[in-house]
């Protein structure tokens, strides 16, 4: 039995060697990180700046203006008439027929050149062309307002990414301080072993302690660096050498809850660009309505067009110039062209009534999007309440282990609790410490939720 307690407290104290070489490393490389990376330190607002100029969605919704400022243009560009010219030569072989003598002729290769030049000018054709340009102009906002809507999910994904690395590296060090605690425990306990004032056994219990701490400082570390890597992914920037400014999130406060939620509803039901990209898609259902309509109107172009021709064959009786024919020959037209729409087999009733069916899906979506945003405010706030009542809890919880603690460890160190019963009061602690860091980053986050839909800054 002795010799397996040697061999067990062998194998602890070189359990213990490793893991404390581990820790070291993560801080040497901590260490390492930090001087690399001194010249770029990523604050809050520069990561939120960083990820909406260079994500790819970001990037895809400003091409989507371009392209809807492009078509802007086009629309405007109908209200102009259309000016084309032409230009045409060719040789007939074959049959024909004397100018002058009216006789058929065969093997007559006659030659012909033409010009023209036209210009046509829609007049009316039931108000199509203007509803055509609102409808431009009206599909631009849209994206813009969609654009806008992106820019702030992304700016919340990067303050969440950022809190979760505050999150992780608050963690980190209460695990590294849990860890240096239970090497002075150690210690501790090996000077009292010596004194002859408590078993041997008390040493292999404070190195599996000791051991315990130092697999949560890895785990702890693991998190931290995976929490870097996501913000790092998310900002589309190497992760080698990455770094963020560290804030120190002090104890929040309950100034930071809404009393009310109405407040926030009203303005989001004012501001939210959700519900202005379903209003402005109610406008263009409407304005697809008016353009479907335009069938049942006429429709009145005017056009003009100028030109002339020369023709020439080998049997020609009187052979003109080339210019002096083309001079003879030429000519003025002018048209004036009304399309009455008598019977269209249906195409523009069917067009109109799904129109109007388009109508009232849009009004439908409008409804549930504000269904969706009051949803979301409401859970929002419910959460944020929540949220502080855990972290006021956790608070109080916190005061009451660590008093628990101080006084489980006098008592250990007077001998009246064993070595078990103070490491029970130590998890306790340590479980303490861990809900509030979490309590309180789940409530800041909650609150940041809050500030979205009342339109702050998410990175004040």
């Amino acid at each position: 039995m002795k010799k397996n307690n040697i061999e067990m407290s062998s194998y602890l104290k070189q359990l213990n060697v490793i893991n404390t070489k581990r820790v070291c490393l993560f801080v040497l490389m901590m260490t390492t990180i930090t001087s690399f990376s001194q010249d770029k330190k990523w604050s809050l607002q520069a990561c939120v700046n960083h990820a909406l100029e260079h994500n790819i969605t970001v990037k895809q919704g400003d091409n989507t203006l371009l392209l809807n400022e492009q078509d802007v243009i086009a629309a405007k560009g109908q209200f102009l008439p259309s000016f084309n010219g032409g230009l045409g030569t060719g040789a007939r072989i074959g049959s024909g027929f004397d100018p002058v003598t009216n006789q058929r002729v065969t093997n007559q290769t006659t030659y012909s050149f033409n010009y023209n030049l036209s210009v046509n000018q829609n007049i009316f054709n039931g108000f199509r062309t203007l509803n055509l340009y609102k409808q431009s102009k009206l599909t631009r906002e849209t994206n813009a307002l969609e654009l806008n809507r992106i820019k702030d999910d992304i700016s919340l994904n990067v303050v969440n990414a950022y809190l979760n690395v505050l999150f992780n590296k608050e963690t980190l060090e209460t695990a590294t301080a849990q860890y240096k605690f239970s090497q002075k425990q150690l210690e501790q306990v090996k000077a009292l072993v010596d004194a002859g004032a408590q078993p041997k056994a008390n040493i292999y219990d404070a190195e599996a302690t000791l051991s315990r701490d130092a697999q949560q400082v890895t785990l702890a570390e693991n998190n931290f660096n995976l929490a870097l890597l996501t913000l790092s992914q998310l900002l589309q920037v190497p992760y080698n050498g990455f770094a963020i400014e560290f804030i120190d999130i002090e104890s929040p406060s309950e100034a930071l809850l809404y009393k009310n939620v109405s407040p926030v509803l009203d303005y989001a039901f004012q501001n939210r660009n959700e519900i202005k990209v379903a209003e402005k898609n109610i406008e263009n259902a409407k304005l697809g309505t008016e353009i479907s309509k335009a069938g049942y109107y006429p429709s009145v172009s005017l056009g003009y067009g100028f030109g002339s021709v020369w023709s020439e064959s080998k049997n020609d009786f009187i052979k003109q110039a080339f210019f002096r024919e083309l001079d003879l020959f030429k000519g003025h037209n002018i048209n004036l062209n009304v399309n009455i729409p008598i019977f269209s087999r249906f195409q523009n009733k069917t067009a109109v009534a799904k129109s109007k069916i388009q109508e009232e899906n849009s009004k439908l979506n409008l409804n549930q999007a504000k269904l969706n945003l009051e949803s979301n405010i409401q859970r929002a706030f419910t959460d944020a309440q929540a949220a502080f009542r855990a972290f006021d809890a956790a608070k109080k919880s916190l005061a009451s282990q660590e008093l628990a603690f101080g006084n489980s460890k006098e008592r250990y160190d007077i001998g009246a609790m064993t070595a078990f019963d103070l490491e029970q009061a130590r998890v306790q602690l340590i479980n303490a410490k861990s809900s509030l860091i979490n309590a309180k980053y789940d409530f800041v986050f909650k609150t940041k939720v809050l500030d979205f839909y009342m339109g702050k800054s998410l990175t004040d």
